[in-house]
Formats: C-alpha cells, sequence, structure tokens
C-alpha cells in the first residue's frame, strides 16, 4: 500500500513540475512575442515618419510645378513622386484604421 503512495505521489509530483516548466517556458514565448510585436510597430511608425517627411519633401521640392515630365529628370522626380504618394496614401489609410 505505501508503495502505491510513493508511486502515485511520484507521478503528481513529476506531472506537477512538468507544468511548471512548460508555464515557464510559455510565459518566456509570450514575453518574447510581445518584445517583437512592439519591435514591428516602432517599425511601422518610423517608416510612416520617414514617408511623410518625404512625401512633404516632394510637394516642397516641386511646389511651383518645376520638373516636367519632358525629360529624364523629370519623368524620374515624377516616378519617385507618385511611388510616395502612394505609400503616403496607403499609410494614411492604415493609421485611420487603427484610430
Amino acid at each position: 500500500m505505501i508503495i502505491f503512495l510513493i508511486s502515485i505521489a511520484s507521478v503528481l509530483l513529476i506531472t506537477t513540475l512538468y507544468f511548471i516548466y512548460r508555464a515557464y517556458v510559455l510565459a518566456g514565448v509570450l514575453a518574447d512575442a510581445e518584445e517583437y510585436i512592439k519591435d514591428v510597430e516602432d517599425l511601422s511608425t518610423y517608416m510612416y515618419r520617414q514617408i511623410d517627411s518625404s512625401y512633404e519633401e516632394m510637394k516642397r521640392v516641386d511646389h511651383l510645378g518645376a520638373f516636367h515630365e519632358d525629360d529624364e529628370s523629370g519623368t524620374t522626380f515624377a516616378m519617385l513622386k507618385d511611388v510616395v504618394e502612394k505609400l503616403h496614401k496607403e499609410f494614411n489609410a492604415e493609421k485611420k484604421e487603427a484610430e
């Protein structure tokens, strides 16, 4: 009878220790995931600021329409401006959805 009780106590102790270990590991994984999410949010905020400042700078540079699309530099400028405007609209849409 005593051997039976010791066996059951051993199994319960091992099971308990296993669950404590799993809880510890999962808590670490959760902490890593939270840190990753924060890093991604910080990167997204940084990218939004960069795109926004690029958009404002492009508008400032071409405020008089000085770059005409009939030459190579004007075409390149127009293409870059289009890309920045698309990114600006996309990030503004995501920011509005988040609010």
